[in-house]
Order: structure tokens, then sequence, then C-alpha cells
């Protein structure tokens, strides 16, 4: 079969704020190939990615990634892999490709999986997937007592482990992020599995993260995530040499398995984080799950967005049995809550498992997304690139 369209949605909350919250909008990226139909999600940008894919060809190795990806055969994950390498070598100076293909990719992914009725895990050469331990993300709040409240609320709710990232950490001096901490701590209880993500907050200033380590050590963190810019690999092999217990994270900056690896081997993660809709998509965060098990260091999923997200950010890792905890995103906007007619759900230990159903396994619920969708016309020289078009039923 061959990719015979393309379509990109752009949805959107109706006010958009400054708040860390990916979940305020979404670019939803529709494939249809050999009567199939497939979903992905891109996770960035949304215009800026829907440009990615339209834009006019600057030169040779600047092309619109519409230009490698249409028309081009699609029966078998190696034609996937193919197409990649394509956009690779043609967008190699068009740096938005990675995420715009990301979405697409899964959608690929998604139809390979309906084509053959089974899910891309198994597409994946994982005779099964285990269940994954979730933790409830979410944004610290601007108070310790906001803190405690969303951590008391999160273990209400009967979340095993949760992750409180951004807001004011990093901003004021250590003693006001400690405070942070053990409210977070003392809202989850003892048993909780407590995940702290300062959101690049340091730069490479590894002092100013090191002045953490204490408070830190003192709630039993599981990790520190993101202390520092993405590819600030020196910062993070520093601080993790003296990090001891409180492993460091990362690895949802990375747009290309290269920087992956780089994460793992010099940063010296504990934790490699992997987000599907800006590595390039599925296949090379499977990459990076293979790669990241045979170094010694956890597989964890990057998805604060909708559950469409999720289920493609599970599957690289879904057979990893000892690679079990994965973000969950536990308050995100109700847009992201609207996309998935099927969204995985916890069971009654609080764990989930991956869709047995053939390619990603979610189904889109079109109409109650689509009064988010957002009019978008681009137009060169009074010729039209890309305008938006409504949901089509399937």
């Amino acid at each position: 079969m061959k990719i015979e369209t393309v379509d990109f949605y752009y949805l959107a909350m109706p006010t958009i704020t400054t708040e860390g919250d990916g979940s305020q909008d979404a670019l939803l990226v529709r494939v249809e190939a050999g009567g199939l139909v497939g979903w992905g999600e891109c996770e960035a940008s949304p215009l800026t990615s829907i440009a990615a894919y339209v834009a006019p060809m600057s030169h040779g190795a600047c092309r619109p990634v519409r230009a490698s990806v249409e028309g081009q055969e699609l029966s078998a994950p190696a034609d996937i892999a193919r197409i990649a390498r394509v956009i690779e070598w043609d967008s190699m100076d068009l740096l938005q490709a990675p995420h715009t293909w990301s979405g697409i990719e899964m959608a690929l992914w998604d139809i390979l999986g309906k084509a053959v009725g089974e899910p891309v895990w198994r597409l994946l050469g994982y005779k099964s997937a285990a269940r994954k331990l979730p933790y409830a993300s979410v944004l610290f709040g601007d108070t310790p007592q906001q803190t405690l409240d969303k951590a008391k609320a999160i273990r209400a709710d009967k979340f095993r482990a949760a992750k409180f990232g951004w807001g004011p950490i990093g901003r004021g001096t250590a003693s006001d992020d400690a405070d942070q901490f053990v409210a977070a701590r003392e809202g989850l209880g003892p048993d909780g599995v407590l995940l702290i993500d300062a959101g690049q907050i340091w730069g490479e200033d590894v002092d100013a993260a090191a002045a953490r380590l204490p408070a830190l050590r003192h709630v039993k963190a599981h990790w520190l995530e993101e202390p520092f810019h993405g590819s600030a690999y020196e910062a993070y092999a520093a601080l993790a040499a003296t990090s001891g217990a409180v492993k460091l994270a990362g690895g949802e900056a990375a747009h290309n398995v290269y920087m992956a690896r780089h994460t793992i081997d010099y940063g010296k993660v504990g934790f490699i984080q992997i987000d599907c809709g800006r590595i390039g998509g599925i296949g090379p965060a499977k990459t990076i799950a293979d790669y990241a098990a045979q170094r010694g260091v956890t597989y964890v999923n990057h998805t604060f967005t909708s559950h469409l997200a999720l289920s493609a950010s599970l599957q690289p890792y879904a057979g990893l049995r000892d690679h079990v905890i994965c973000e969950y995103p536990a308050a995100p906007k109700k847009l992201a809550q609207d996309i998935a007619a099927n969204p995985i759900l916890r069971d009654a230990d609080g764990e989930i498992s991956l869709p047995d159903r053939p390619g990603l396994g979610i189904e889109i619920d079109t109409r109650a997304i689509t009064k988010y969708l957002v009019d978008v016309n681009i137009s060169v020289n009074g010729s039209t690139l890309f305008a938006s078009k409504r949901f089509i039923s399937t």
C-alpha cells in the first residue's frame, strides 16, 4: 500500500497560558494508506510543525517533510525506517523535521498494526506487554501548601508514584525548594515513589543543582529530572558523580537517537526519558529502549499530553519487564482528555496495561475534539500550502 494522504489537525484550548503544561494544545496527524487510517501526535509547536511539512524547499538539504512522505510505499516496518532516512538526509537543515515526522511515524505504525491485526508492540518484536506503574505527572503548586494539597489528592486517587515539576523550583533559594519537596513527600506519604522535575532551570549550573541534593535525599526522591539544558552532558555527568541515591533523569529533549545515547553515555543518567513525539517516533524510541537496557539504564516514557501519545510512548519498552515506571498525564487540560475515546485506565493495583488491539489501540473521538480545532491557512505568493480540514469520519 502507499501513503495517500497526511492531514494535520491543530487543536487548542480557548486560552493558552505560560504554565509549563504541554496539554494546552495538540497537533494530531491522520494518515491514510491502503484504505486504512492511522493516527499520531506531534509534541511541539503545532504551527511550526505544520510549516515544516509544507514549507517551500530552501535547497537540497532543506526540503519539506511532505516531499519524503506522500506516495511512499508502506508495507512493513522497514518502510518506516527507510522514509525516516530520506527525511534525515533531505531535511537535515529543517530543524523541526523530527517533530513533524514523529507524529506521522506513529500513524504509520498504527496503520501497519491494523493491516496485520496486531498491536504495535508485537510488531516491535515483543511477545507480551508488561504492566507498567504509572506516576501522576503534575506541576508544583505556587506555594508548598498548594503542592501538599496536590500530593494528598494524588494519594487519595490511589497513585503509588507521583512527579512534581517546574513551577517555582529553582527560581528562589534552595530552602524554598526544600519546603516544596517536603510538602510533596508529606502529601504523597512515606511509601509513595516521589520524582522531581526541575525543567532545565539551572542551565548548566552544577553548584545550584547540587545545593538541592541534601533536601532531595531527605525526602527520598527517586530521581531529579532535567536539572540542566538537555544537551549539557558535562553538567549532568558532574552532578551524577555526587548525587548518590538520587539518580538523574533526562532525555525528553533528545530529537534523535544520537542525543539520547549521549545523554546515557556522557550525561550518566540513571533514567532515560524519551518522547516519541520528538525523537522521530516509535522506531528510534525502541532503539534507545534496547540501548538503555544494554547499558543498565532504566527507560521511561515522556508523556504529558493525550492517551494517544501515551499509547505510542509505551510501545517501545512494552516488553521490558524490569522497566516498569511510566509517566501518566494525571491532570491534563480537557482538550487532551477528550482526544481518546478509550483512554488507558489504571487497574485495581494502580497499574496500566498496553492496548492489545491492532495498531496503537486508541480510538480518536473526533466529535468531542472538533470544538478545539484551530483554523489555519498558510500561503506563499498567493498559493495555499496548507488549509485546515474538518475531521473525516472513519
